[in-house]
């Protein structure tokens, strides 16, 4: 019975101190900004002359806390940047205005056209980007934003000795309000664009145009139009794939809408 009465008096001095460190956890995430100290993003985009056409060399990629790179030759960039950030280009002196990170809708594809005079700009030749390794550099470059997962309670089995306990990192985690929506919108924000990616990748130009033997603007309204799905995308087949970039043609040339696929 003493015994046992010590276990029953263990337990409870336990539990009180369970109680007494998830309330301060609480109380100090009430008064505490838990934002991700340090947290690193990339954005990487293509920056163009006003027409769109020519990549702009040597342009000057600035972000409000002091990093910087400049655009190379295929008018390429990449700047590593805080959550907090905002990003500007500049050419020839001439500054853009601010992009705040958190509201750049395509972090991994941000590009952007200067107003620049053409017949200045020399001739360039765009060496064409590979999908898969695009998209496998993605998945590393935010692997913690993919890997994201909304923070619960855990328990935890201590390396030494018997029973269990809780991890108090997640416990922490919990009460990051404001750190987990954005890491949330951001995952979002990802998924889609990877989505989207993919789409592009199918649905490509060289492929429709073969296709449907068109060009132009009538070819840009066709692929504006019916661009088909993303779950249509992704588990069509080859033949199902162009068979519908052929019926849906047909319908665009006739003047009928997009049909269910």
């Amino acid at each position: 019975m003493h015994i046992l009465s010590l276990l029953a008096g263990n337990s409870k001095i336990l539990h009180r101190r369970f109680i007494y460190i998830t309330f301060f956890l609480f109380t100090a995430a009430l008064l505490t900004d838990f934002s991700v100290a340090a947290q690193t993003y990339t954005i990487r985009g293509v920056v163009y002359d006003s027409s769109r056409n020519y990549p702009l060399e040597a342009v000057s990629v600035l972000s409000t806390s002091g990093t910087g790179t400049i655009t190379n030759s295929d008018g390429y960039y990449e700047i590593s940047v805080m959550e907090k950030d905002s990003i500007w280009f500049s050419y020839l002196n001439k500054p853009t205005m601010k992009f705040s990170v958190l509201k750049i809708t395509t972090p991994l594809a941000f590009d952007i056209s200067l107003l620049v005079n053409v017949p200045t700009l020399k001739e360039v030749k765009i060496r064409p980007r590979n999908y898969k390794f695009d998209s496998v550099q993605n998945r590393r470059d935010y692997a913690k934003i993919f890997n994201y997962e909304k923070p619960k309670i855990k328990t935890v089995t201590p390396q030494y000795g018997v029973g269990m306990g809780f991890d108090l990192d997640e416990i922490i985690n919990i009460f990051r309000f404001k750190r987990n929506r954005s890491m949330e919108s951001f995952q979002k924000r990802l998924l889609l664009e990877e989505e989207d990616k993919f789409i592009d990748h199918r649905f490509n130009k060289a492929l429709v145009r073969r296709l449907t033997q068109t060009e132009g603007n009538e070819l840009d309204s066709f692929m504006r139009i019916y661009r088909p799905s993303y779950t249509f995308t992704k588990f069509a087949g080859d033949y199902d794939f162009q068979y519908y970039i052929k019926e849906a043609f047909y319908r665009f040339r006739k003047g009928l809408g997009p049909a269910g696929f």
